[in-house]
């Protein structure tokens, strides 16, 4: 018989600060963290920036081997932790860290490029500090955990598909705990060049740079990077209703698929895959579900295709659907962003609130029931669902429930 799987805790290291319930407050109210990105040598940009102090977790010897991802990621399970009043794991043998990534140490390979071009030495720690699973092993040794440690690089689904998977080990009776979820810090230059070059980051709204992300909307011009970390801390139903734990909500279903079709191109069908997938898992219905958390990225391909998704799974019973995309508030995590995303979704189903989405003008191709730049209440909502899509075609959605004691 498959486990039951319940989120106890959330860690939270994000554009809006590490309080879960006040992020998630800040988000219902509508408040973006979006900022003007200053930097001479890049064209202007807007980004989501963490303002982050490690001293609490890392003394100064040990900051030269843990680039800024592995930081955040160690911050958010230790908070994680401590938010489902997990004193210590009993049996460290069965706790898995599940973990996304899309870019690893960004800042660390900036600087070994950095040094390389301006004939300095580069730290013999760098290889240790970029390498994408870095964040797990951290984790890890500051845990004690001797379990599975897995690393996902999934681009923009790195953390959904961690989340997923680490609910697939519980369920089969793998392991009791585990923390899962992603972290990203990629606002370096170079990166940022790299993305612009690609030509689809949002143009800095010229009344509000705030409100540059507009997805779904007429007036959407490109999505906003972000970085942070969100890390659940999940258990088996039987382990947290034998500590006696606060349960936020239930995760119930998990879809993962491909649309084997392009690179940065996303597919209608393969989105549908995932999301019927997901739903049959659940064994829920389309009716059943009351929130959507979209992938809503604000591209100009991107989000049509995912309005299209969304309203053929949902069919006659999409009016009955609310639905938005956080990343207009905190920006795209890449891959962090399913770890957030899903973090959200839970304290949607758990308090019965809605977070804002900051559209534009309506889009006739994006024809869905939206949120607006105020939250709402939702007091009847038993279940959400998260979407992650990422580049290279890997579609990932997550349906979390309200608990059932």
């Amino acid at each position: 018989m498959k486990q039951r799987i319940a989120i106890t805790g959330i860690g939270l290291v994000s554009p809006h600060g590490g309080d879960v319930n006040a992020v998630f407050d800040a988000l219902v109210r509508g408040e973006s963290a979006i900022r003007l990105w200053d930097d001479p040598d890049i064209s202007p940009a807007v980004a989501a920036h963490v303002d982050f102090d490690p001293a609490p977790w890392f003394t100064r010897p040990q900051l030269s081997g843990a680039d800024r991802v592995s930081q955040f990621a160690v911050a958010a399970a230790d908070r994680a932790l401590k938010d489902a009043a997990l004193p210590e794991i009993a049996d460290k043998e069965r706790c898995g860290i599940y973990l996304g990534s899309g870019m690893g140490g960004a800042a660390t390979i900036e600087a070994a490029y950095e040094a390389y071009f301006g004939a300095r030495r580069s730290t013999p720690l760098s290889v240790v500090a970029f390498m994408c699973n870095a964040a797990a092993s951290h984790i890890s040794m500051r845990q004690q955990v001797t379990g599975p440690v897995m690393t996902y690089s999934v681009a923009c689904a790195s953390s959904a598909i961690a989340i997923g998977e680490a609910a697939r080990a519980i369920a089969l009776g793998e392991i009791d705990v585990a923390f899962a979820g992603g972290t990203e810090a990629l606002l370096q230059p170079g990166v940022l060049q790299c993305w612009q070059a690609m030509k689809i980051l949002a143009t800095p709204d010229s009344n509000d740079p705030s409100h540059s992300c507009k997805p779904f909307s007429a007036e959407r011009s490109g999505l906003v990077l972000a970085e942070g970390a969100a890390i659940l801390l999940m258990e088996s139903m039987e382990h947290a209703e034998k500590r006696g734990a606060r349960i936020y909500a239930e995760l119930v279903g998990y879809g993962v698929r491909s649309d084997a079709y392009h690179l940065t191109k996303p597919h209608v069908d393969g989105q549908v895959r995932a999301i019927n997938a997901a739903m049959r898992d659940a064994r829920l219905t389309p009716a059943q579900i009351g929130y959507c958390n979209a992938h809503g990225t604000a591209t100009r391909l991107g989000d049509p295709t995912e309005a299209e998704s969304i309203a053929r799974v949902w069919g006659a019973d999409l009016s009955k659907l609310r639905v938005g995309s956080t990343k207009s508030l905190h920006g795209h995590l890449l891959g962090a962003a399913g770890g957030i995303e899903a973090a959200i979704t839970v304290m949607a189903v758990h308090k019965r609130l809605l977070p804002a989405h900051l559209g534009g003008r309506h889009d006739p191709d994006c024809a869905l029931p939206l949120i607006g730049s105020q939250g709402e209440e939702a007091p009847h909502l038993k279940a959400a669902m998260s979407n992650s899509f990422a580049f290279g075609g890997t579609n990932v959605s997550l349906i979390f429930q309200r608990h059932k004691a």
